[in-house]
C-alpha cells in the first residue's frame, strides 16, 4: 500500500488481506454495535480549547504508566489470539511495542506464550480473566509473575462473551496452528462443526469464564500478588472508587470496544466523573475507541493518565506484521507530538491542565 498517512489507511488495508471472519472477530462490537459507534461519537464530541503563546516547542510524551516508563501516554490493550492476524501474532506486537517503549499486555488468550513475550525485553504486563477454579487463576498469576512482568491488568466486564453478530453469523471458529497459549482446553470444534449461528471463541469463553467472579474475588487478588493491580473494564465512577479502595493501582475506563454490553455508556463520557470521584488516588486510563494523536490528547485533557489502543494495533499487524504495528504507533506518536504542539503543551502533563468543551459545556482540566 502506499505510505499510510492515518489509521484509517492501516484499516482499509487490513480489511484488503484478512478473511472476512477474522476481519469481522477483530472489528466486530455486541448487538447492534451502538457502543462501538458511540465511542468514537463521544470522542468526535469532545473540543479540546489550546492555549497559546506557551513557547512549547518538542513537547516531552513519556509518562508514567501503572510504576513503568512510557515514551508515550500509550500501552498496547490486551487482544486475543494475534495469530489469527499474522504468523508472528503477539511476538510482533510485543518486539513492536518494546521498539517503541510503550507497555504491551498479553492476553489470557494469548495465541504465543508469556515467556517467549517478555523475553524480548520490553515492558510487559499480563491481563487475567477470572477461570473457574481458584487454581486456575492462582497459576496464571504465578506464571505472570515467573515471567517478569511488570503489572497484572485484571478484565472486571466480561462475566460471558456478549452475542456477536458477525462471529455468529460466521461461525466463527480459530484455524489450526492457533490456540490460547495459557489454558489447556483448546476452542472446541472446527470450522465443518461450526456452521452460522454458533462462535466456538464464544462458547469457549463461556464454557472457562466464572461469572459469579465478585469484589471479594478482587480483593483476595490483590492480596495474591504483590504486582501493580490494573482494573480494566469499569465505566461507573462509584466501582472506580471501590476498586482504589481496595487496593488498585489504576483503573481502565472501557466498555470493552463496545463489545460486551451493547447500549453500555461510551468510555470517554464516563471518564470525567471517575476523575472527579477518584481525585488523583488512582491514575486513569481510557480504553475503546482511540484512534489518533488527537484522540489521546482528548483523553489526556479529560483526566485520563494515558489510554489502551486495540484495534489500530491488529490492523498494522495485518499489514506489515512487526514493521506494520511500529508503523501504527510511529503515526500516533507523531500525531501525538503534533496536537500537544498546536494545544501549547510542552508536555503530556499539561494537557490534563487544558479545558475541554462538549455536550455538557466546558470543563477544566486537571490540576496541576
Amino acid at each position: 500500500m502506499t505510505a499510510p498517512v492515518s489509521v484509517d489507511d492501516y484499516a482499509a488495508a487490513a480489511a484488503r488481506v484478512l478473511p472476512r471472519p477474522v476481519r469481522d472477530f477483530i472489528d466486530g462490537g455486541s448487538g447492534a454495535e451502538l457502543t462501538m459507534a458511540a465511542n468514537r461519537a463521544a470522542l468526535d464530541r469532545v473540543a479540546v480549547v489550546p492555549r497559546v503563546l506557551t513557547g512549547a516547542a518538542e513537547p516531552a510524551t513519556a509518562t508514567d504508566l501503572a510504576g513503568a516508563r512510557a515514551e508515550l501516554p500509550l500501552a498496547v490493550a490486551p487482544m486475543a489470539y494475534q495469530r489469527l492476524v499474522h504468523p508472528d501474532g503477539e511476538t510482533a506486537v510485543a518486539a513492536a511495542a518494546a521498539a517503541a517503549g510503550v507497555p504491551f499486555t498479553v492476553s489470557t488468550f494469548s495465541s504465543v506464550p508469556v515467556e517467549e513475550l517478555t523475553a524480548l525485553g520490553g515492558v510487559t504486563w499480563f491481563q487475567l480473566y477470572w477461570l473457574r477454579g481458584a487454581r486456575a487463576v492462582v497459576r496464571l498469576v504465578r506464571r505472570a509473575e515467573d515471567a517478569g512482568c511488570a503489572a497484572l491488568m485484571v478484565t472486571v466486564d466480561v462475566p460471558e462473551m456478549a452475542r456477536r453478530p458477525r462471529d455468529l453469523r460466521n461461525g466463527f471458529t480459530l484455524p489450526d496452528g492457533v490456540r490460547a497459549a495459557h489454558l489447556d482446553e483448546p476452542v472446541p470444534g472446527r470450522a465443518h462443526r461450526h456452521g452460522a449461528g454458533r462462535s466456538a471463541v464464544g462458547e469457549h469463553t463461556k464454557e472457562i469464564l466464572d461469572p459469579r467472579c465478585d469484589w471479594d474475588d478482587l480483593r483476595r487478588l490483590r492480596q495474591l500478588t504483590r504486582l501493580p493491580l490494573i482494573v480494566k473494564g469499569i465505566l461507573d465512577h462509584r466501582d472506580a472508587v471501590r476498586a482504589a479502595d481496595l487496593g488498585a493501582n489504576a483503573v481502565v475506563i472501557s466498555n470493552h470496544g463496545g463489545r460486551q454490553l451493547d447500549g453500555a455508556a461510551a468510555t470517554a463520557d464516563m471518564l470525567p466523573a471517575a476523575c472527579d470521584a477518584l481525585a488523583g488516588r488512582c491514575p486513569l486510563l481510557l480504553d475503546s475507541g482511540i484512534r489518533s494523536g488527537t484522540d489521546v490528547l482528548k483523553a489526556l485533557a479529560l483526566g485520563a493518565q494515558g489510554v489502551l489502543l486495540g484495534r489500530p494495533v491488529l490492523w498494522g499487524l495485518a499489514t506489515g506484521g512487526q514493521d506494520g504495528v511500529r508503523g501504527v504507533l510511529d503515526l500516533v506518536d507523531r500525531e501525538l507530538r503534533c496536537a500537544l504542539t498546536l494545544a501549547g503543551c510542552s508536555d503530556a502533563a499539561a494537557a490534563r491542565r487544558l479545558r475541554v468543551s462538549g455536550r455538557d459545556g466546558d470543563r477544566k482540566g486537571v490540576p496541576a
